[in-house]
């Protein structure tokens, strides 16, 4: 199995769906138009095939030289513990630069894993949560 890692396309929506399906995060895969906003309003999108098949997904919101928030990370399942996660986070740091800091905000079940991609946890975040 050779994975491809790719910058220069955004997936189908029902391709990026089937994804997030498979892979355990949570997304509101049940509204179509919603998933296909967050990646139409994104810029930039990395992905991972395996042959033609999606297999994970990195989305982030980025100025290119201060900061990139990595909002979506999303490997499936059964191609889980291979590094492709690993990669996108590489990836997606080797796009932005050496002058723009990386952040992402963490479901609780994945703060483990992070650290292990060579992050490290910070203390000192805010969010206002979506009402929707």
């Amino acid at each position: 199995m050779e994975i491809i890692y790719r910058c220069d396309l955004i997936p189908d929506t029902a391709e990026i769906i089937d994804v997030y399906g498979g892979s355990g995060i949570i997304r509101p895969i049940g509204d179509i138009e919603r998933i296909r906003k967050m990646y139409s309003n994104s810029n930039l999108v990395l992905t991972a095939w395996d042959n033609d098949k999606l297999v994970g997904v990195a989305r982030s919101l980025t100025d290119f030289c201060y900061c990139c928030y990595l909002s979506d990370l999303a490997v499936r399942k059964e191609y889980q513990k291979k590094g492709i996660g690993k990669k996108l986070i590489h990836l997606t740091k080797e796009k932005i630069g050496e002058q723009a800091t990386l952040i992402l905000l963490s479901t609780p079940t994945a703060m483990d894993y992070y650290p292990k991609a060579g992050m490290q946890v910070i203390g000192n975040g805010f969010i206002i949560k979506r009402t929707k």
